[in-house]
């Protein structure tokens, strides 16, 4: 008998460190041990795209990544601040990112 543990994109950073917009999904996926093909279906997109992500190749833009985190039942704020640090690192700009919902 295996133990599951369900991890939320918090949980992981605190876990984990600081990641890519790409290791989060992979991180996500990995921890409900679910294969590329059936996540990618639970986003709304190809295995092939989730690869190119979860392998860094590319970056959604921010309102996929939006739908993502309301796919996966996650934190919207996380999922942008994510994609943002890594924007910003694709450019070698030494900023770190902090994402608050308007109001909050």
């Amino acid at each position: 008998m295996s133990t599951k543990i369900k991890y939320g994109s918090s949980e992981l950073e605190k876990e984990f460190g600081a990641m890519t917009f790409g290791a989060l999904l992979r991180n996500l996926r990995e921890t409900e041990e679910v294969s590329q093909k059936d996540y990618a279906k639970k986003l709304g997109i190809s295995p092939q795209r989730l690869n190119d992500f979860e392998k860094g190749r590319r970056l959604p833009d921010i309102k996929t990544a939006i739908g993502f985190a309301k796919k996966l039942k996650d934190s919207e704020h996380f999922f942008i601040q994510i994609l943002f640090q890594d924007y910003l690192s694709a450019e070698n700009l030494k900023y770190n990112v902090t994402v608050t919902k308007k109001g909050a």
